[in-house]
């Protein structure tokens, strides 16, 4: 039965529909800072770099876990704790090229919960040097991030061929053996690393020869 009288007030349509948390959303706005605001799907992870203005929210920095694939070689699940924290990492690199430094994390309605994708995505914001306000403790742990459990998991189904096939056929059909993710994930890392290495010293360079006309 809906409440009825002078004094009752109809929530937004999103806070009905279980989509926002108005009351959270208002701290973040006030706090002034852009909100790093980072969502997983079934298969992929999306990190997004929003600040409020008047008219809406605008999109600063955008990162999906799908370019892994396109533009630096990653052969895993884009779905992923180490795709996430690689999406992060690619997203805080992005930050810092538009001059973001600082952020505050949105995870929506989402509860903290360690070693989830959205952490490890914050993780990856952090690595790249933006800065985010968060405790320690709630980083997911280093080899899960670089994948070292599904490596353990693989080397534990190879004695059993077919299920090893059936579970990581994705992989197999990428050309990456599963035991292998981790050193693959610090591939894919190390490219993206270098590549914003590269774009700075560019940069770099370009303004040097400004300065000398």
């Amino acid at each position: 039965m809906m409440a009825m009288g002078p004094s009752y007030r109809v929530s937004f349509r999103r806070r009905r529909e279980g989509k926002t948390d108005y009351r959270s959303r208002k701290g973040l706005v006030i706090s002034g800072l852009p909100r790093l605001v980072a969502r997983s799907t079934l298969r992929h992870m999306i990190a997004q770099i929003i600040q409020a203005k008047p008219n809406g929210d605008e999109v600063v920095v955008f990162a999906h876990s799908g370019e892994l694939t396109k533009s630096y070689g990653w052969k895993g699940d884009c779905g992923n704790v180490s795709a996430a924290y690689l999406t992060g990492l690619l997203c805080g690199y992005r930050a810092l090229a538009r001059d973001v430094k600082r952020v505050v994390l949105d995870m929506g309605l989402r509860s903290p919960s360690k070693g989830s994708r959205i952490l490890a995505a914050l993780n990856g914001v952090l690595d790249a040097g933006v800065e985010v306000p968060h405790g320690d403790d709630i980083l997911p742990d280093e080899a899960r991030v670089q994948g070292q459990h599904i490596s353990d998991y693989a080397k534990k189904l190879s004695s059993n061929l077919d299920d090893y096939r059936r579970r990581f056929s994705q992989y197999l059909e990428r050309g990456l053996q599963p035991e292998q993710l981790p050193e693959h994930f610090f591939q894919v890392k190390e490219k993206i690393v270098s590549s914003f290495s590269k774009k700075s010293e560019r940069g770099k360079r370009y303004d040097v020869r400004r300065k000398k006309r």
